[in-house]
C-alpha cells in the first residue's frame, strides 16, 4: 500500500490512526477493568441476598408443622427474576425456592462458597449446623448482557466522534502547515529569471533549514547567471574598441593600397570584423534581455521608441522597406524602453534580412500592445519555427546573420512573462513569417496619457 503524497493527509491519517488505536486500546483495558469490578459486585449480591434470605427461610421453616413440604413463594407481580435460590435440608429436599427457580440448575449443595456452571454463577450457604442450606443463583447471560452494554457504551461515543477528532487533526494539520504553503505561493510566484531569497520568517524550526538550503542554492545560481552574464557583456564592451580600431586599419588598408588582391584581403578582413562586431553587440543585448531589469516603475508610451527604431533602420539600410502601423492613443508600458527598443529592432531586422526584397516590412502596434511584424517570403515548417528562437539557430545557414535575434526577443519575452509567437505563413496570407508579442500595458497609464493629448 502506498502512503499519499501529501504531507498534510499523512500526518492526519497517521495521527487519526494512532488515536483510534489508542482509544480502542483504552476502551478494551476500560472494558476488562470493569467487567472484574462487576463480577465482584455481582458475587457480593449473590452473598448478601443468600445471607438475608437464609435466616428468614430457617424461621419459616421452623415454624411449620410440616417441615419437609416443599413451598414455593409466589410472585406479587410480574418481573424478571435476576437471582433465583433454593432452600434444601441436608437429604436435599426443596423446602422453600423462588417462583421462577428451576431445580435444574442448581447442582447439589458440597459446602458454602461461589461455585460456577456453563450458564449460572452460584452462591451457597447453610445454619442449623448444616441442615438448612441456600444456594442463589444468577444467569450468566446477565453479566455478559451488562458487559455488553458497557462496552457499548465504551465504543459508541468512539464511532460518533472519530469523524469529529479525525475532521478537528487534518484542520489543525492545516492550520499548522498554512507557513509551509505561504512559503511554495511565495516560490511559485517567482519569475524564471527571479532568484531572490524567499522569505521565510515564519516556516517552523523543521522546515527552516530546507528553507535556508533552498535559498542558499539559489543565490549560488543567481550569482553564477550574473557571473556568465557578466562575463558576456564584459567581454562584448572590451572588444569594441579593438574592433573599431581593426576595422579603421582595414578601411585604411583599402585607401591606401593599389594591389587589387590586397584590397580584396582587406575588404574581406573589413566585413569579418563587421560580423563580429554586430556578435559582440547582439552578445550584449543578450545579457542585458537576459540579466537587466525590463520591468520599471514609470510608465512610457512605446510609440515613440517604435518610431525611433524604425525611423533609425529605414534611413541606415533600408528606406521605404518598413511600412510602420502605429494607433492613435498612447500605448502606455511599464517595460525599459531601452529592452522594448532591443526587441523593436531585432524583430525588424529578422524581417529584414529573411524577408523578400520587393515587399515592404509591416510593423504594427495595436492599442492593446501587441506588436506583430511580418515579412515576405517562403513558408517556414513547424520544426524550424521551433528552434528559431534557440541561440545560434539561423532558418538559411547561407544568411549572414548570427542566430541571436530571435534568441534575444525570447529571451526579453520569457522575463516579461508573454510568449513570443511565430507564425508562418503570416496572417491572412499564403506566405511569409509573422513574430508577434504582447506588451505588458498599463491601462491607467494610458487613460491619463490620452486625457493629456485631448486637453492638448
Amino acid at each position: 500500500m502506498r502512503l499519499p503524497r501529501s504531507l498534510q493527509t499523512r500526518l492526519a491519517l497517521s495521527v487519526g490512526l494512532v488515536l483510534t488505536a489508542l482509544w480502542l486500546l483504552a476502551a478494551t483495558v476500560t472494558a476488562v477493568i470493569v467487567r472484574g469490578e462487576l463480577d465482584e459486585v455481582f458475587d457480593t449480591a449473590l452473598r448478601e441476598t443468600a445471607e438475608r434470605i437464609l435466616p428468614l427461610a430457617v424461621i419459616d421453616i421452623v415454624g411449620r408443622e410440616d417441615q419437609v413440604v416443599s413451598q414455593r413463594l409466589a410472585s406479587i407481580r410480574e418481573h424478571d427474576e435476576l437471582f433465583t435460590y433454593l432452600v434444601r435440608d441436608a437429604e436435599g429436599r426443596i423446602l422453600l425456592q423462588s417462583h421462577a427457580a428451576d431445580p435444574a440448575v442448581f447442582p447439589r449443595y458440597d459446602g458454602p462458597g461461589f461455585q460456577q456452571t456453563a450458564s449460572h454463577r452460584l452462591y451457597g450457604d447453610a445454619a442449623l449446623q448444616g441442615t438448612v442450606s441456600i444456594t442463589v443463583a444468577e444467569p450468566l447471560a446477565h453479566r455478559a448482557s451488562v458487559a455488553r452494554e458497557i462496552q457499548m457504551g465504551l465504543g459508541l461515543p468512539l464511532l460518533v466522534m472519530l469523524p469529529v477528532v479525525l475532521l478537528a487533526i487534518i484542520l489543525a494539520v492545516r492550520f499548522s502547515l498554512e507557513p509551509l504553503r505561504r512559503f511554495r505561493t511565495r516560490l511559485e510566484a517567482r519569475g524564471a529569471r527571479d532568484l531572490s531569497a524567499v522569505p521565510a520568517d515564519d516556516l517552523p524550526t523543521e522546515i527552516d533549514p530546507l528553507a535556508g538550503t533552498l535559498n542558499g542554492l539559489m543565490r549560488r545560481l543567481r550569482e553564477a547567471f550574473e557571473a556568465e552574464r557578466s562575463f558576456a557583456a564584459n567581454a562584448a564592451h572590451e572588444l569594441r574598441t579593438p574592433l573599431a580600431g581593426a576595422i579603421a586599419q582595414a578601411q585604411r588598408l583599402r585607401s591606401e593600397t593599389q594591389d587589387p588582391a590586397t584590397e580584396a584581403r582587406a575588404a574581406e578582413i573589413e566585413a569579418t570584423l563587421k560580423r563580429l562586431t554586430r556578435l559582440s553587440e547582439r552578445l550584449m543585448q543578450l545579457a542585458r534581455a537576459e540579466g537587466g531589469r525590463l520591468r520599471v516603475d514609470r510608465s512610457a508610451d512605446l510609440r515613440a521608441v517604435a518610431r525611433i527604431v524604425v525611423d533609425d533602420l529605414g534611413r541606415v539600410g533600408a528606406p521605404g522597406r518598413i511600412a510602420l502601423s502605429l494607433p492613435d492613443a498612447a500605448v502606455m508600458s511599464d517595460i525599459d524602453p531601452d529592452a522594448f527598443a532591443i526587441l523593436c529592432r531585432n524583430l525588424v531586422e529578422n524581417a529584414l534580412r529573411h524577408g523578400a526584397a520587393d515587399v515592404p516590412i509591416d510593423v504594427n502596434l495595436t492599442e492593446n500592445g501587441q506588436l506583430i511584424v511580418a515579412n515576405d517570403g517562403p513558408v517556414l515548417p513547424r520544426e524550424t519555427l521551433d528552434r528559431l528562437t534557440a541561440r545560434f539557430e539561423r532558418a538559411n545557414a547561407s544568411n549572414d546573420g548570427n542566430g541571436l535575434g530571435l534568441a534575444i526577443v525570447a529571451a526579453i519575452a520569457d522575463r516579461i512573462e508573454s510568449p513570443l509567437i511565430l507564425e508562418s505563413p503570416r496572417r491572412g496570407d499564403t506566405s511569409g513569417f509573422q513574430a508577434s508579442i504582447q506588451m505588458p500595458t498599463d491601462n491607467l497609464a494610458r487613460g491619463t496619457a490620452l486625457n493629456a493629448e485631448r486637453l492638448a
